[in-house]
């Protein structure tokens, strides 16, 4: 990030969440990223992304090479290949990231086919929206509507047999090592959806690397995305209790 204002506030938001910040570089050459999100009137949002930004300019150092070999989970995505130094930095860190997860998250015009495929390739896990999944699958030749046959399309041809796609107020579908797992929606008021998909793969990822049952992993990160939605703002405070009455009252 940027030796900014906005980096001071984003580095000491990270602290009080009693996340580390030892990895998080800063520079003075660009500024912190800056989005402006616009809402529908359903809530959803479209991005207008400020380039270039600190985050393009993510360098190899030994010590984030160290921390990437050690950690359970490395989860990245398409929009971080935009610029070539933070491109070649990700690329570098796939080799030795021992699970990687691809977040799709297509932001035109910062990605073409060939190099989502590239990283779908390199991937253990992959997490579309249902519009991603249609748009990709179709391109790497499926002919199927059938979310079922397009997630097999695409795990086939990635050869990454575990896959998530999130379907909006329909809930998630789920697809670990040849099994697919089904949740339905949680019906809410939607008030503004930045951060429910974030924060849906946070839950779920959290689930799969405790080793949850599937079914369970699914139904919390279904409700998680259903609660932010709800909310205002992409990082609400949803407490475990929260999320446990929600999950209940909603059975």
């Amino acid at each position: 990030m940027g030796k900014d204002d906005l980096g001071e506030e984003l580095l000491d938001f990270v602290e009080q969440s009693g996340l580390k910040i030892d990895h998080i570089q800063q520079t003075n050459q660009f500024d912190t990223g800056k989005v402006i999100v616009t809402l529908n009137d359903k809530g959803s949002a479209s991005y207008d992304i400020a380039q270039p930004a600190a985050w393009d300019k993510i360098a190899v150092r030994p010590e984030l090479l160290e921390a990437v070999r050690k950690c359970d989970l490395f989860l990245f995505g398409s929009l971080a290949t935009r610029d070539k130094v933070t491109k070649q930095t990700l690329f570098q860190l796939l080799t030795i990231a021992s699970f990687k997860v691809f977040d799709v998250n297509l932001r035109p015009p910062h990605y073409t086919y060939d190099l989502l495929d590239d990283l779908m390739k390199a991937a253990n896990f992959i997490k579309f929206n249902d519009e991603e999944l249609t748009e990709i699958s179709q391109e790497m030749g499926c002919a199927s509507s059938q979310v079922e046959n397009q997630i097999k399309h695409i795990a086939k041809h990635s050869n990454t047999h575990n896959i998530c796609v999130t379907r909006g107020s329909e809930g998630a579908l789920l697809y670990l090592a040849g099994t697919f797992y089904t949740q339905k929606g949680f019906p809410i008021e939607v008030a503004d959806t930045v951060g429910a998909g974030d924060s849906f793969l946070g839950t779920l990822l959290e689930g799969i690397l405790t080793k949850r049952r599937p079914e369970e992993s699914l139904e919390c990160a279904c409700a998680m995305g259903a609660l932010v939605a709800s909310k205002q703002g992409a990082n609400p405070k949803i407490t475990e209790k929260e999320l446990i009455d929600f999950i209940q009252n909603s059975a």
